[in-house]
């Protein structure tokens, strides 16, 4: 099995955070655990399409599963593993930068002692 693209995992998942309605969503179904689009508008301010059209991202970027239901209803799960990646990828990024950051900021010290 191919390990997916780190970069293109976290591509997804940040744009899919980046929408404010999709944030909630995941925040509901973190909270509460799976639920349906309509569950999901009794408890946000928005309509149950909207919900679907958002839920239907959420799940291109791997962020939530639709498992089936009771009475045809699809429930949505959240998944933590994109998020993970997203994570490596941030922390990656933040190793790259840490080392230089540090250096500019010794740098600076040091021609702030040497001109006081």
């Amino acid at each position: 099995m191919q390990r997916p693209d780190i970069e293109a995992v976290a591509e997804q998942v940040f744009a899919a955070l980046a929408d404010p309605t999709r944030r909630s969503i995941l925040a509901a179904l973190a909270s509460a655990g799976p639920a349906t689009a309509t569950d999901l508008a009794g408890r946000l301010p928005i309509t149950r399409q909207a919900i679907a059209k958002h839920l239907a991202l959420l799940a291109e970027a791997g962020l939530v599963t639709a498992e089936p239901g009771e009475r045809r209803r699809v429930r949505y799960r959240l998944r933590t593993a994109p998020m993970r990646v997203a994570q490596q990828f941030l922390a990656a990024l933040a190793r790259d930068w840490d080392s230089p950051l540090d250096a500019l900021k010794d740098h600076l010290d040091e021609q702030a002692r040497g001109s006081a």
